[in-house]
């Protein structure tokens, strides 16, 4: 299964209220992600120009997107951005692909 890099901040309302009622959001984002099927590997906070990062595991991106949309139509999150994780193996075979594309510059 693809594997999913997530970094996501907080509106400053979600902090007070995580203040207020502190909870682990790890098993939240652990039981969004097992709702299509898949996995949470790693939940860290940090400084920074992110609050958090998510890896997850996904059975493909329409399922990912689910949950990410369901995640940032909540409104406890100012920013939420999803990245794609290639494997090595993925990367050489797409850099074996490259070379046959027939790519043209711009106003070459």
């Amino acid at each position: 299964m693809p594997l999913y890099l997530s970094r996501f901040s907080y509106t400053p309302e979600t902090w007070a209220r995580l203040i207020d009622h502190p909870e682990d959001r790890a098993q939240a984002a652990q039981s969004y992600i097992e709702s299509v099927g898949g996995k949470l590997h790693g939940f860290w906070y940090a400084f920074g120009t992110h609050d958090g990062y998510n890896l997850w595991e996904a059975p493909d991106n329409v399922s990912m997107a689910a949950v990410a949309l369901a995640i940032s139509g909540g409104g406890a999150l100012g920013s939420f951005e999803t990245t794609v994780l290639l494997t090595v193996d993925e990367t050489l075979k797409a850099l074996r692909t490259a070379g046959e594309v027939q790519y043209r510059p711009p106003g070459a």
